[in-house]
């Protein structure tokens, strides 16, 4: 039933949000800050009761490993805890938050101010990707010769 109700929240209001967005974008813009900003609100009040001790969250949640799919997605460490993946979380939440609330304050022709970040980014990624690659084609071949 929940899983219907998401469903049918999903299909009602998705189209209802992409039309305020045609006819106003900054105002969908706005709203989408808002709405980051108390997921900001949420986490920072999660992480703050898991830190400290004595609250339920601590006792349930500090020894928490984090999941494999937040260490392959945050490239976290492999002791990484569950306290270390909401911290990535907030702070995705908080990117997410700066950015909408700075493009509903922006000029339609305004250049995009994340444009050079975000190519920094992929080349970053790009490079790191390319090192892995080296490296474990490196050890395969290593271990071939070895053999």
């Amino acid at each position: 039933v929940t899983r219907l109700m998401c469903m049918g929240a999903q299909f009602s209001m998705t189209p209802f949000l992409m039309m305020i967005y045609v006819v106003n974008p900054k105002a969908m813009h706005r709203f989408v800050g808002y709405l980051e900003q108390t997921a900001c609100e949420t986490y920072h009040n999660v992480i703050s009761h898991l830190e400290t001790p004595g609250t339920r969250l601590h006792a349930e949640w500090s020894g928490l490993p984090a999941p494999e799919i937040a260490k392959g997605y945050w490239k976290l460490p492999d002791d990484a805890t569950w306290l270390d993946t909401l911290r990535c979380i907030y702070a995705d939440e908080s990117h997410h938050r700066d950015v909408n609330h700075t493009f509903a304050s922006m000029a339609s022709d305004d250049p995009n101010p994340f444009v050079h970040m975000h190519k920094e980014d992929a080349a970053r990624a790009w490079k790191l990707e390319q090192a892995q690659r080296l490296l474990r084609e490196h050890r395969h071949g290593s271990s071939a010769s070895s053999t």
